[in-house]
């Protein structure tokens, strides 16, 4: 069982990259992340790190995805799509699918359904994260914090010179 819950993930995780990368609309490309990092989430739960599933459905699903989603509203208006919706059929297949992913979700938040426990195992918490982020993996934290500033300072930079 827990290696049909990993495959079913794992094939929606590819399926949503392929689709952000060959959609040409990018406000459906944003949707297939959406859904790429929520099947990376729960790749993090069959592996009993909670603490990362958790920041990524906060952090990258919630946060950064607004972010590129009012971004792609901003630099490309008037490219929502109107009128009758031509995917109809696919959004009625997307109702069983949600309906069985639910499913899937409430076995394996319920506990009957215990997951394989991979490297991150009983160590995913955020004290253990922490721990190695601060420890182990200081320089790249750290390296990442400044590629991050630097980006910031160059949209801003880029923003000034428009106005």
């Amino acid at each position: 069982m827990a290696h049909v819950a990993f495959f079913a993930i794992a094939a929606i995780a590819v399926a949503s990259a392929l689709g952000l990368i060959l959609r040409p609309n990018a406000i459906h490309g944003a949707l297939f992340l959406v859904v790429n990092l929520g099947s990376v989430a729960a790749l993090y739960l069959t592996l009993g790190a909670e603490f990362l599933a958790a920041a990524q459905v906060i952090v990258y699903a919630g946060a950064i995805m607004v972010l590129f989603v009012f971004a792609i509203m901003v630099l490309i208006p008037g490219k929502e799509e109107t009128g009758p919706d031509p995917r109809r059929g696919a959004r009625l297949v997307a109702v069983p699918v949600g309906a069985l992913l639910l499913l899937l979700l409430v076995i394996a938040v319920g506990g009957r359904w215990s997951g394989p426990r991979g490297p991150a195992g009983p160590s995913g918490s955020a004290g253990a994260v922490g721990r190695l982020l601060f420890t182990n993996y200081l320089f790249p934290f750290e390296l990442t914090s400044v590629l991050l500033l630097a980006a910031m300072v160059g949209v801003l930079l880029l923003a000034r010179r428009r106005a």
